[in-house]
């Protein structure tokens, strides 16, 4: 039997519906392999130099663990410094920042993105290409920090 015109619309219209990444489209160990405006935005969020130069081209592995919409996500530094933030999207969590001060916020996902309002900046993470995506936007400065999976 021929299908409708109405059901062939529908089983177009379900084809190109957008897919969602899978519940855990964050998991996974990530290393930094790139960034852009790193001293601008460490400058305009008044970063301590020291911490600025730990900072500059660091081979940060990032280690994100995800339950469906609880995360623990941990940055490894050169040198052994860890930070690590556990939050659930929606609530209000304990966090800190990679200049090592603790705050309060509520994590969002906003589009497949993870948003959090850091004291002084904006901070989204995103999975594109298989990729961790990183932007961190403070008074109109963008800071952008791209890591490959490698886990």
């Amino acid at each position: 039997m021929i299908c409708g015109l109405k059901e062939i619309r529908f089983a177009a219209i379900l084809l190109y519906q957008p897919h969602h990444q899978g519940n855990m489209a964050f998991a996974g160990k990530y290393e930094f392999e790139g960034d852009e405006n790193y001293d601008d935005f460490v400058k305009k969020i008044g970063l301590p130099s020291d911490k600025v130069e730990m900072g500059r081209n660091c081979k940060i592995v990032t280690e994100v663990a995800q339950n469906g919409n609880d995360f623990t996500w941990t940055q490894h530094f050169p040198g052994g410094r860890t930070t690590t933030n556990t939050f659930t999207i929606g609530k209000e969590a304990d966090m800190e920042t990679m200049g090592g001060k603790k705050f309060k916020a509520t994590v969002k996902m906003e589009d497949g993105k993870i948003v959090a309002d850091f004291p002084n900046y904006r901070h989204t993470a995103e999975i594109c290409g298989g990729k961790l995506v990183e932007i961190s936007t403070a008074s109109g400065v963008v800071y952008k920090r791209t890591s490959k999976r490698i886990a």
